[in-house]
């Protein structure tokens, strides 16, 4: 193969690319239009290596999304006659910037219930989900955190966690504003493009050499420019 082939193919790929991205973005609205999961905390929804398609939130919202968020929660999803879900459970999975700040990984959690400033929202939460906390207060290590909500916001969580994630204090109620997207497909394992390989195959069940438990470590940008978004604590 000479230079001018070579310089053909790696012209005509880098075009099919741009295209394919101008494409996914042109529908999703959002940039880079896709995650990779890397850790299990909204197994058995999204697994580990998973790649998944991100639209922006007010696109093509759903029966009873919030206002003019675009999203609906699972809350709601629960008593509307659409039955409305994402993923096989009810309400958006949204992926937001934890407490807006862009600098940090986003994360890929389920919206459970929204919540007003000032809110007591203890009697809405799931007992099951707040843990060891009995009443909401503004006493640390002793009440529900980010109770009273600081803040307009949705109370989010991840399927496989035991605990929300204004609970775990990952983040406080996620505002509007700091919303990337809701998640709408996900590609099994495309992700483990970016992951290694050994861990994508043990968290999928898959043999092989090497394979080892799930992986939490910390995540970055994918080596192909697509975001990874972390999935909270994997609890």
């Amino acid at each position: 193969m000479d230079w001018r082939t070579f310089a053909y193919d790696i012209v005509n790929s880098a075009v099919a690319v741009l295209l394919v991205g101008a494409l996914l973005f042109a529908v999703s609205g959002v940039w880079p239009p896709m995650v990779a999961i890397e850790s299990p905390s909204m197994t058995p929804q999204m697994q580990t290596g998973d790649l998944v398609f991100v639209m922006e939130e007010t696109r093509f919202s759903g029966e009873g999304a919030h206002q003019e968020t675009g999203v609906v929660t699972a809350r709601v999803g629960e008593t509307t006659d659409a039955d409305y879900r994402k993923f096989q459970r009810q309400g958006d999975v949204i992926v937001y910037e934890p407490r807006g700040n862009s600098e940090t990984t986003p994360i890929i959690h389920r919206t459970m219930f929204w919540v007003e400033e000032g809110e007591n929202w203890y009697e809405k939460a799931d007992k099951q989900a707040i843990g060891r906390y009995d009443a909401c207060g503004e006493t640390p290590g002793e009440a529900l955190p980010n109770c009273p909500a600081p803040h307009d916001g949705f109370v989010t969580k991840g399927d496989a966690n035991a605990r929300y994630d204004q609970v775990d204090e990952l983040s406080g109620p996620v505002k509007p504003e700091w919303i990337v997207g809701t998640a709408e497909v996900r590609v099994p394992l495309l992700g483990c493009i970016r992951l290694r390989t050994e861990r994508c195959l043990a968290n999928a069940g898959v043999s092989g050499p090497g394979a080892t438990g799930f992986g939490t470590d910390g995540l970055g940008p994918t080596a192909s420019g697509l975001t990874v978004a972390v999935n909270g604590t994997g609890v």
